[in-house]
């Protein structure tokens, strides 16, 4: 296969990818909706997708234990930061929570500069101003004080700033192929869930998943197809692509997110919550600007 093709392929991906998590809280909320609360529609599909993932951790054992305690921590907090992400869903609007999850760069940036000491161009300077600002203005629409308000809002907050820890760590030590990855991510993402489920929600009295047909079937599809294989293939295509790429494609995430929660949620944003949600883009976007200007440099 050509070099382009494969290019396009994992483009593709990406893209796919993104709208298919901007759409992530309807299988969410209707698992809630089927009576399973809280967390705990989360911890179906992600304890699916642990096993379903299992057999590549089986497969390639050696390179699981070759990879080091850093970067399986480091992949696990990611799956973390996925869990807060998505119970944050459950108690927060669509829109809102996905915007504060995508800080991310934000606070990835402040982590290469203080924690590794990397490079900070000057335009990634830029970003963490407008990503800073547009969390204030977005938080401070109605005239509240700019804070995260509610659980949901909380939980996006705090998963964007472990998304960011695991990342780093990622980026700086793992070696790990796609397959066992995944599984260590979802591995701990079923954990954090397990940790969390109990203090939201406890799991309701007579309920046995094994008599509704329609709440397996939404774990078996919200973990194969959401935490198992779109993930795996970001994996693959995030080795295949430049960095800058992934970031733009990606932010149809936020797109496709807030128009479906408007249109099948009917949560629609107030004017400084969509011009705070413009400048997190913008921050975004600023990100990885840097990288693709080096990258064609070079």
């Amino acid at each position: 296969m050509s070099q382009d093709r494969i290019v396009l392929i994992a483009t593709l991906i990406v893209a796919v990818t993104g709208v298919l998590w901007g759409v992530y809280w309807l299988p969410v909320r209707a698992m809630v909706a089927r009576g399973l609360p809280g967390a705990w529609g989360t911890v179906l599909a992600t304890s699916v997708a642990c096993l379903a993932l299992s057999p590549f951790v089986l497969w390639r054992w050696r390179d699981v234990l070759r990879a080091g305690p850093v970067a399986l921590g480091s992949i696990a907090l990611g799956g973390a930061a996925f869990t807060l992400y998505s119970i944050g869903l459950v108690y927060g609007r669509v829109a809102i929570i996905i915007l504060l999850y995508f800080l991310t760069p934000v606070w990835s940036t402040l982590i290469g500069r203080y924690v590794m000491g990397w490079h900070t161009p000057a335009l990634r300077v830029v970003a963490i101003g407008l990503g800073i600002l547009g969390l204030l203005v977005m938080l401070s629409a109605g005239g509240e004080a700019p804070l995260p308000r509610g659980a949901g809002e909380w939980m996006a907050l705090i998963a964007g700033v472990m998304w960011a820890l695991g990342t780093t760590g990622i980026r700086a030590r793992s070696t790990l192929g796609p397959g066992p990855a995944t599984c260590v991510f979802a591995a701990g993402a079923t954990v954090t869930g397990l940790a969390l489920a109990p203090f939201f929600d406890p799991w309701p009295a007579g309920l046995s998943l094994w008599g509704d047909a329609g709440l397996i079937g939404l774990g078996l599809v919200t973990g194969i197809v959401w935490w198992g294989l779109s993930l795996a293939l970001l994996m693959w295509a995030t080795l295949r692509l430049d960095p800058a790429r992934v970031g733009i494609l990606m932010q149809t995430e936020v797109l496709v997110g807030a128009l479906s929660a408007a249109l099948l949620a009917g949560e629609h944003l107030h004017p400084l919550e969509i011009a705070g949600g413009a400048l997190v883009v913008a921050a975004g976007l600023l990100e990885v600007w840097p990288v693709r200007r080096r990258a064609r440099a070079l």
